[in-house]
Formats: C-alpha cells, structure tokens, sequence
C-alpha cells in the first residue's frame, strides 16, 4: 500500500520531470522524421490525460512490430508553428515537443514485447533505462560529403540556381537523390532517395 508520504514524494519527483514515456509515431510521420533532420519531435490531437511534463524522458516508437527510433526529452512547446505537409494538424499549438536526445531512425530497435496504450503511454523509468542502454551511445561523428547535381537549362546563371531551388523544393529528399561520400574518399560515394542507398547506374539495373 502507498503511503500518503510515498504519494506525495512521487508527485514531487513526478513534477521535477523524471517520468518516462513512449510516444508512438503517427502513421507516415516516421519516413518524414528519417528523410529530413529535426532537433524535436512536435505532436499535436494527443489525449490531454496523458500529459508528459518538460523534463520528462521519452522513448519514440514505430508500430507493427514495436521498434525504437529515438530517445528524447519532453521541452516546453514554445507556441504555434508553420504548417506542415507530414502533420496536418501542425498549424495549431503543438500538445508534445520532444527534444532529441539520440536517433536511430535508419536502424531501429525491436522494443521486445512492449505494450503500449496509445500515442503516449507511461513507461517505468526501469524500462525506459533499459531501452536506452540497448540502443547504446551514438556512433562517432565524422565529416562527409554531400552533394545535388540537377542539369537546369536556363539563360543566365542566377535564373539556373532559382530553378534548382524550386527543383529541390517541389521535389525534395523523396524524388531527387543526393550522393555522399566520406570526407577524402570520393570513390565511396553513395546515391541516396528516400533515406536509403539507391542505385542509379541503370545498366546495373539490366
């Protein structure tokens, strides 16, 4: 039985932000979190009893199965933001702003037989700590780089750099692809679309 004590030093520790939770991604949201870099996560239509407080621990989730993409931390939401394409309800003020802590968006975790009971669930922080050292540090940074090349026909060199804004605009990471390399080693170079290595010599594709 929890005493009234107890009660009241977890509603202190619970309010200094030591809670811990799963957020589960929305349908579609997890291609546009791997395509294109965010410092936070923004949610908006969440069940108003589930309320992480700034402080909060985080671990973000994708379903079918249950995988792990991200840790983070629950930030104040700082007001209303831009639309949005990939959250339709993004032009109201966000419910949940997660900051990121660690991704691991391009290879996710199998999260075992976590059970979750909705878009945000509670976790036991014992969980969430065991989640955490399973994903591990992240791997060392290092410089690469990265590169678009799009043949723009035009007649005079700045009306060929707004066309190939306006390219990369409309089409943007899910269409165009991008090559990478490490930094001193060009012949490494990759071709990226849609956050994964795509092949584009097409005499590799007969």
């Amino acid at each position: 039985m929890t005493t009234d004590t107890a009660q009241r030093a977890a509603g202190a520790s619970r309010a200094a932000g030591t809670g811990a939770w799963a957020v589960l991604l929305p349908a579609g949201r997890y291609d546009a979190e791997r395509l294109v870099h965010h410092d936070t996560l923004e949610l908006t239509g969440l069940d108003e009893t589930a309320r992480p407080r700034p402080g909060d621990e985080v671990a973000v989730l994708v379903d079918e199965p249950v995988r792990l993409v991200a840790l983070g931390r629950v930030s104040a939401p700082a007001g209303a933001r831009p639309e949005d394409p990939d959250d339709p309800q993004s032009d109201r003020e966000a419910a949940l702003v997660v900051t990121y802590t660690r991704r691991a968006f391009d290879e996710p975790l199998p999260a075992g037989h976590l059970t979750l009971d909705g878009p945000v669930t509670a976790l036991d922080p014992a969980v969430y700590r065991g989640l955490a050292d399973r994903l591990g540090p992240p791997p060392p940074r290092r410089t690469w780089l990265v590169s678009l090349d799009l043949p723009i026909e035009a007649d005079s060199p700045a009306e060929a750099v707004r066309l190939f804004w306006a390219y990369v605009q409309e089409l943007g990471p899910r269409e165009l692809p991008a090559f990478v390399s490490p930094s001193g080693d060009e012949l490494a170079m990759q071709a990226f679309v849609l956050g994964a290595e795509a092949n584009q010599d097409p005499e590799e594709d007969d």
